[in-house]
């Protein structure tokens, strides 16, 4: 079946955020005195949302509450000042977009990042390309894995779920899409591992970006070499990680 619409993660599946999702938790951590991580490290601490990334990234004997919401609200000032210092959108994905556009197909952005800033992520990073639902984290809908926020995007797409790709880069987003009954795609160049991503539930897992057009639907009429950057599927209509 081809899929006539895409929600993605946003952090480690459209844009590549990591050095200032590091960079602002390593302010926070040198404010506190306490030791800072390296950068590689907040690739297993983001992705559940902001009190789950504090906890992780502060030494477990400071999970005090006094601590845990002195470190919020400084790690909010921090990556304020800094989110677009050297995020950027990963290589591919200004093509990948161009193409889904062409096709018609309908494009929405899910994250467990603070609905404000997944915004402004979009607007100013990715602002060229129109998405039919952006929706960050925010009060009365439940983070993912949870998938409340997946079923409202699925309602203001109005197309069946099981006709919809949800491309990301975690098993929080794996398992989100399995909850939400869409077609879950693991992003290989993200923050996790191809292990953690099939355990989430990926039914396909891609190494670039330009492969998701494999399990799109077509651009009506005539083929163009654009299209068929991606490849074709093999004779099981599923995709296969490159080895």
């Amino acid at each position: 079946m081809k899929r006539q619409a895409v929600v993605f993660d946003l952090d480690g599946t459209l844009l590549d955020t990591l050095d200032d999702l590091a960079d602002s938790g390593n302010r926070v951590l040198s404010e506190l005195g306490l030791p800072t991580h390296p950068v590689d490290a907040y690739k297993y601490f983001v992705g559940d949302g902001i009190g789950i990334l504090i906890r992780r990234m502060l030494p477990e004997d400071r999970h005090d509450e006094q601590t845990i919401a002195e470190a919020t609200r400084t790690y909010r000032r921090e990556y304020g000042r800094r989110w677009n210092a050297k995020t950027k959108p990963y290589d591919g994905t200004k093509t990948l977009l161009d193409e889904l556009t062409a096709r018609g197909v309908k494009k929405a952005v899910l994250s467990n990042k603070p609905d404000e800033f997944t915004r402004r992520c979009v607007e100013e990073l990715l602002g060229r390309w129109t998405f039919d639902v952006v929706l960050g984290h925010h009060d009365g809908i439940p983070r993912k894995p949870d998938p409340a926020g997946a079923r409202e995007v699925v309602a203001k797409l109005k197309i069946p779920p099981a006709e919809i790709a949800y491309l990301g880069d975690t098993a929080t987003d794996m398992q989100t899409a399995v909850a939400a009954g869409m077609f879950p795609v693991g992003a290989l160049w993200g923050f996790r591992k191809e292990e953690e991503l099939r355990e989430g539930g990926a039914e396909v897992l891609i190494r670039h970006p330009t492969e998701l057009l494999n399990i799109v639907g077509p651009r009506a009429g005539p083929q163009h070499g654009a299209e068929k950057q991606g490849g074709s599927l093999p004779a099981d209509g599923r995709l296969h990680t490159a080895d």
